[in-house]
């Protein structure tokens, strides 16, 4: 039964590709919505046109479409609090400014970038936290009038009770509590009439009745101008959950230049969106069984007794061994229709192969895949023969030995057709030569796919099948000869 009261919101900015910390704050903005039978809503804060990468937010529909993040309310879908774009909404925040303007909650600032950069340079070089001084609160009427009479350009500016504390509950931390006299009073504009983040972001939980505001723990020093805002309205305050900053595995703040930074990047790189969204979900907790799909992570998750942290670390080689586990949990199908599309980048002539012998292919080869596009490397043998010398031969196997091993493989190609008795009859011939069986085993191995390891050689043969693997096996002996 849906729980109308428990609301909660995704709302990136189109200015760049979905990144891991994006993704993570929309997959437990996701999982707590739905465990808690609440509504799960996307906004887009698109009030920046020139920086706007990607218009319409398409892309990063597609990106959580993707990862199976489908949310109840926002753009292309609707719902009863739109639109779901922050350009479309310049009136509704008109409106609930012009009320903190009546109630004198506001006022006019006229100060230049210049002035304001001077100002915040002296208090630096005094050892003073850099903070408007409120020059312009303390204009008259008079002065104001002026100013605005010669076309001076002005933001405003929120009035901050500098005597009131505010308090957050925050899921992680506790109950925190702000004391209003450490922080600036904040722009409500900018010079051109548009509405900062500060505000549009309030206003748009407070209008579209968001319950829970769960983000990262960077945006903690935006909540106390934010929750002033909300007592500014006499609106009840969201129960916050402000989550540890995704670091890099040197404790560094997650960026562009490390590895699947953009979600793109990983998808690209065959990770799966299953796995992707089970690594996030887990970061900086501990669970019995880690492996987990999304309706296990949702009765799963204990977010009722978060700990805050300061920094979780993205760690690539648990994000591998999570997509390992998720690509031996698929189904052979399911998965020979990622690795085909993967494979026939680089492989065109791959789309020849029989659909259910590609299955078996990569129901063999499933164990040494890491990510999808492993395959790639994985089958390589199969479409490219081995370019191999007798002396790359003996630097496996002692020349006496190699003759030995080509006579076995020489007596026996006949029963290519038949591998079980093939290989039963290779192991039946080495007792009888007194060669151990690895010894015939790597050199046909190097003859079908040029490494001394891999699949077992009855897989190797399956996958090759008789024709292809005679015609190797053909060469491997012209060479040991």
């Amino acid at each position: 039964m849906e729980n109308k009261n428990v609301r909660l919101r995704f709302a990136p900015s189109p200015t760049g590709m979905m990144h891991l910390g994006n993704v993570r704050t929309a997959l437990m903005n996701y999982l707590f919505a739905k465990q808690k039978n609440g509504t799960f809503v996307l906004r887009i804060e698109d009030t920046d046109p020139e920086r706007n990468f990607d218009p319409e937010a398409k892309k990063i529909i597609e990106d959580l479409q993707w990862l199976g993040l489908n949310y109840d309310e926002g753009p292309v879908l609707g719902g009863p609090y739109g639109p779901y774009f922050q350009s479309q909404r310049t009136e509704i925040y008109t409106e609930h400014l012009k009320k903190l303007i009546e109630e004198k909650k506001v006022y006019r600032c006229f100060c230049t970038t210049e002035e304001l950069d001077k100002k915040r340079q002296r208090q630096i070089a005094l050892k003073k936290p850099p903070r408007y001084d409120r020059t312009c609160a303390n204009l008259t009427e008079q002065e104001i009038q002026e100013k605005l009479d010669t076309n001076t350009p002005f933001i405003w500016r929120m009035k901050l009770d500098h005597n009131k504390k505010v308090t957050i509950q925050d899921i992680a931390h506790g109950k925190m509590v702000f004391d209003l006299k450490n922080f600036s009073d904040f722009p409500i504009t900018r010079q051109n009439g548009t509405f900062t983040f500060m505000f549009s972001n309030f206003v748009d939980d407070m209008v579209m009745k968001i319950s829970y505001i769960i983000r990262g723990e960077d945006h903690l020093s935006n909540t106390a101008g934010q929750v002033a805002l909300y007592e500014a309205f006499d609106v009840p305050v969201p129960m916050y959950w402000h989550m540890p900053i995704l670091c890099n595995i040197d404790g560094k703040k997650l960026s562009k230049r490390d590895f699947g930074f953009a979600i793109r990047d990983l998808k690209k790189a065959g990770y799966l969106p299953e796995a992707i969204c089970n690594y996030l979900a887990i970061l900086g907790a501990s669970f019995e069984n880690e492996i987990m799909s999304m309706q296990e992570l949702i009765q799963t998750l204990d977010f009722d007794h978060s700990h805050a942290k300061g920094q979780i670390k993205y760690d690539v080689e648990k994000l591998n061994w999570v997509n390992h586990k998720w690509i031996t949990n698929y189904g052979n199908k399911k998965l020979a229709d990622l690795c085909l599309e993967s494979i026939i980048e680089q492989y065109p002539q791959a789309r020849e192969i029989n659909t259910k012998k590609f299955e078996h292919i990569v129901e063999i080869l499933k164990p040494g895949l890491v990510t999808i596009k492993d395959i790639n490397k994985e089958l390589e043998f199969y479409f490219v023969p081995p370019e191999i010398k007798k002396e790359d031969l003996l630097t496996f196997q002692q020349e006496g030995i190699l003759e030995k091993v080509a006579g076995i493989i020489e007596r026996h190609m006949n029963l290519l057709v038949d591998i079980p008795e093939y290989t039963r009859k290779l192991k039946e011939s080495c007792k009888k030569e007194n060669l151990r069986i690895r010894d015939i085993f790597s050199v046909i191995r190097i003859g079908l796919m040029e490494k001394p390891k891999g699949p077992g050689v009855g897989e190797l043969l399956d996958i090759l099948g008789p024709q292809k693997a005679h015609n190797r096996l053909e060469k491997l002996l012209e060479i040991i000869k």
